[in-house]
């Protein structure tokens, strides 16, 4: 694997304004996992939006930070195909080309990419915006498809790295996601599956006495 330079970045940063449909106004982002849980980032608006022909989905291998290369985790991510529910945020106006180096530092960090960013429109209570999101580079070789929910809940209840569990990451976006106003009844699917796996392999969670 070979790291994302500082020069790769102000390259994306470059082609990413550039490429901005709406340049005269602020920036927006489309958020559909741990963006809406773990932003890290400064905005002042953010409001439901929905992303029609894309769809979340754990198909990006991860041999590091929620998994390991003996055993790789999954990590969600923006697919072709479907429409997802997100939220959209408006960034300050201020100094839009260190907002984007840092989003892009968090995204992604190694070569090749494996979240693009990319322009997509989504459709708000206001009608369509032009937002940015990260979205899956099917030529990864991390790409693994379009994988079953038996198969994906498997990976997540075991993998584990040093970011953390698959099984907390899921745990973090589900309750993300509902307390956006979010109920997306696949990820709560398969929540239950890997919660079920990690009963079945450590027993039930003990409960303190009222």
């Amino acid at each position: 694997m070979r790291l994302q330079t500082d020069a790769d970045y102000a390259g994306w940063v470059d082609l990413t304004g550039r490429t901005n449909p709406a340049p005269d106004g602020p920036i927006r982002l489309f958020a559909y996992g741990s963006l809406i849980w773990k932003p890290e980032f400064d905005y002042i608006e953010a409001a439901s939006a929905t992303a029609y022909g894309w769809h979340r989905s754990f198909c990006l291998r991860m041999p590091r930070f929620r998994g390991t290369p003996d055993a790789p985790g999954l990590m969600m991510v923006l697919d072709r195909g479907g429409q997802c529910r997100g939220v959209v945020f408006t960034l300050p106006r201020s100094d839009p080309a260190a907002q984007l180096d840092q989003l892009f530092r968090r995204e992604f960090t190694f070569k090749p990419i494996n979240n693009i960013p990319r322009w997509i429109k989504v459709a708000t209570a206001n009608g369509q915006q032009a937002a940015l999101a990260f979205v899956v580079n099917r030529a990864s070789p991390l790409y693994a498809g379009r994988l079953p929910p038996d198969q994906v809940a498997d990976v997540l209840a075991k993998a584990c790295g040093h970011w953390g569990s698959g099984a907390e990451y899921l745990l973090n976006t589900v309750v993300g996601l509902d307390r956006a106003g979010i109920r997306d009844r696949r990820l709560w699917q398969l929540q239950d599956l890997v919660a079920a796996r990690i009963e079945a392999a450590t027993g039930p969670v003990p409960t303190l006495p009222p």
